[in-house]
């Protein structure tokens, strides 16, 4: 049976406003050529229609990979001017309609899928799974892709209960704060340090905070009793647990000894001290009672 060839139309996978005037293809890279056909934007600030072209210039971006290949996009877009004179922006990039934001050299779709796979794995490991996929980054430029996506994204919001502790962000050296939503245990925000002055500021802006479960610093302590006197607060499970244990060992350690010794089958105990010793009479010749025990013994 013969299959009839076919070959798959790119344009598909683009917005309608950017068209592929030419493909190249190598070994190990696929560059794809195109041309803007938009005749407006929006401002990024006063958000205003822009419709008056300031000139033309063309964008190297990254895209996903196909078949493998490192996969880059030429695209020759306009800019335009803003007639805001209120607005401190004079010019402005086309952004796609969100295929491509305005001075990322990566599209929407390709960074949505290292993030994904960043979250999933790690920064480092998802570097070296999308290099071996054909996607040019490093583990570095990852992590300021997630800084940057977490600060321009909408900020998690938390509920009346939630949970402080500190961890280490580098042990012995650097310690944070993270504050995490009980409702949905999302953390909602790292804070640095763990003396609780981060921790008092955040609290300022959160007086809806009804109860807060703490480990038993007293610096945490302090600064919720402070800032939110009315708040209820509680003893997180761990730490009540470790304390408990702790109390249990340091009990069993002043009532147990550290050793015992437990005879072997068939063999007698050791005597005791008070077993070796006799009673003497006043004559210094032992009685006849201690004699007696001594012959049995």
């Amino acid at each position: 049976m013969k299959y009839e060839a076919s070959s798959i139309e790119l344009q598909k996978f683009f917005p309608e406003d950017l068209i592929i005037t030419s493909v190249e293809n190598n070994d190990s890279a696929v560059d794809i050529y195109l041309k803007s056909q938009s005749s407006k934007c929006f401002c990024p600030k006063c958000y205003s229609e822009l419709t008056e072209k300031r000139g033309t210039y063309i964008r190297t971006v990254q895209d996903l990979p196909i078949l493998g290949k490192n996969t880059v996009l030429h695209v020759n877009a306009y800019e335009y001017r803003c007639t805001n004179d209120n607005c401190e922006v004079k010019s402005a990039a086309e952004d796609f309609c969100g295929f491509l934001d305005r001075y990322r050299r990566m599209t929407t779709r390709c960074l949505d899928f290292i993030i994904t796979l960043a979250l999933e794995t790690s920064c480092e490991g998802a570097a070296r799974v999308l290099k071996a996929m054909g996607i040019k980054t490093s583990g570095d430029t990852i992590i300021r892709i997630l800084l940057r996506e977490y600060d321009e994204g909408p900020k998690p919001e938390c509920g009346s209960v939630i949970g402080v502790d500190d961890f280490a962000s580098r042990k012995r050296f650097k310690y944070c704060t993270v504050v995490v939503d009980e409702a949905s245990h999302v953390p909602v925000e790292v804070l640095e340090g763990r003396d609780g002055q981060t921790l008092r500021e955040w609290l300022k802006n959160n007086k809806h905070v009804k109860a807060v479960t703490r480990d038993r610093a007293s610096a945490y302590a302090k600064v919720i009793s402070e800032e939110l006197p009315d708040a209820i607060q509680i003893a997180d499970r761990f730490h009540l647990h470790d304390n408990l244990l702790t109390a249990i060992k340091k009990a069993l350690n002043e009532q147990v000894p550290n050793e015992i010794k437990i005879p072997r089958c068939g063999e007698e105990k050791e005597p005791s001290k008070t077993n070796e010793t006799t009673v003497t009479q006043q004559n210094g010749e032992p009685s006849t009672d201690d004699a007696k025990k001594e012959f049995y013994r």
